[in-house]
């Protein structure tokens, strides 16, 4: 076995409930103890070091020929079982963008920015609405719901799939198999296989009968990509684009509905749903940890020896409270955008997706306080839970109550 230079101990497990009930502290812990690069294990025993601080995640994210997107550089995979539930996050000899370094990257990155840069902002916004309204007259009438499960699980996957040339009924599908895959558990790879099925199907039906949508934009690209590697794309794309932008909305309305900053503002104020987007990007971003980059060579990291092949995860959300960056984690940001939750460097998430995330995110939440402007918790805030990953953070459930108000219909 390849050993690491933390394997003989005292490294942090990066897993556990702490994760999921008080990560910012968990964060300043393994800060206190170990600085701004702390050794970690992943499941299975396997050894990784976390990127905690600012600068130093900075650093690894702008240097891509030192700190490689290459996972075939790793020096654990002769450790790493067929069947480990992580390899849907940490995977190898993968022909998607998140692998791919140098020229093809670039290559890569502007087929699925033009691709997306296509999109019709106006038909987006406009799909996002009928999908919202749509969702909410499921439960308009009823007085209470739960918004994970019945709307914020369910809008962007379905947005998502228009607009890339999925159907409806295959983009319904999806929503679950993408949440298995990411939350890295034991469904984890039962997930992404139906996930490059429908991915596959969706490539088949484009060549029969192409469309105006991202798919057949991406098919259509001069760059002479295979199906293979645009399937894997779409994959990436997807897995990305649904999860972080269902969670985004949901912990954007948890802020508004629990956070006094927000409660005096919250039935009608438009500003006030982009700052709590913003704020949620830096106090509890969706994103909070990233696997990873893998060391081209032996080096030095805040003060750490990382030897070639070692992997680093990218600690997004401890990185965004640095107390360095942070000073005063309790004032809203007033709009600064300098938050790591995109990312950074040339594989950050390219900005028509982020856009295309936050008109979802943003219409979705406009549109609920527009039609349930009442809407408030029906459980205490301290009883609401977050999904058991390390990488994504969601909640489980946001259960509201609101006055009864009739279904629109008919708008989809």
């Amino acid at each position: 076995m390849t050993q690491c230079p933390h394997a003989a101990g005292g490294s942090v497990p990066l897993s556990g409930p702490r994760f999921q009930t008080e990560p910012a502290q968990l964060y300043r812990e393994i800060r206190r103890d170990h600085g701004a690069v702390a050794p970690v294990v992943l499941d299975g025993g396997l050894p990784a070091w976390l990127v905690l601080d600012y600068r130093e995640l900075h650093q690894v994210t702008s240097d891509p020929l030192l700190f490689s997107r290459d996972s075939d550089l790793w020096n654990q995979w002769e450790n790493v079982p067929a069947d480990w539930p992580l390899l849907p996050m940490i995977g190898r000899k993968q022909p998607s963008i998140l692998y791919t370094v140098g020229p093809r990257h670039a290559e890569r990155a502007a087929m699925i920015g033009n691709a997306l840069e296509a999109i019709d902002p106006f038909a987006l916004r406009r799909f996002a609405e009928e999908f919202a309204d749509e969702l909410i007259d499921r439960f308009c009438s009823k007085g209470s719901t739960d918004i994970i499960a019945d709307y914020a699980m369910l809008l962007p996957a379905r947005v998502l799939a228009r607009m890339y040339g999925v159907s409806d009924e295959d983009g319904d599908a999806l929503v679950g198999s993408i949440n298995d895959m990411i939350d890295g558990r034991e469904r984890a790879l039962a997930g992404q296989q139906h996930l490059g099925a429908t991915m596959l199907k969706l490539l088949a039906d484009k060549h029969a009968e192409p469309g105006d949508d991202v798919a057949t934009r991406m098919l259509a690209d001069p760059g002479g990509f295979t199906d293979e590697e645009v399937m894997q794309d779409l994959m990436v794309m997807m897995a990305a684009g649904h999860q972080p932008t269902a969670d985004w909305m949901g912990n954007s309305l948890r802020l508004m509905l629990t956070d006094d900053r927000f409660a005096a503002s919250l039935s009608g104020g438009r500003h006030s749903v982009a700052e709590a987007m913003n704020e949620v990007l830096w106090e509890d971003t969706p994103t909070q940890n990233v696997a990873g980059r893998w060391a081209a060579r032996d080096t030095h990291l805040g003060g750490r020896h990382i030897r070639a092949g070692d992997l680093l995860l990218l600690g997004i959300a401890a990185a965004n409270s640095d107390p360095q960056v942070r000073v005063d984690g309790s004032a809203l940001t007033g709009g600064n955008s300098a938050f790591l939750s995109f990312g950074h460097g040339e594989h950050r998430c390219p900005f028509p997706a982020q856009e295309t995330a936050e008109v979802i995110a943003r219409t979705g939440i406009e549109v609920l306080l527009d039609r349930l402007p009442d809407i408030d918790l029906a459980v205490a805030a301290e009883r609401l839970t977050r999904r058991p990953s390390p990488w994504l953070r969601g909640l489980t459930n946001l259960p509201v109550v609101f006055t009864p108000t009739p279904a629109i219909g008919g708008r989809t």
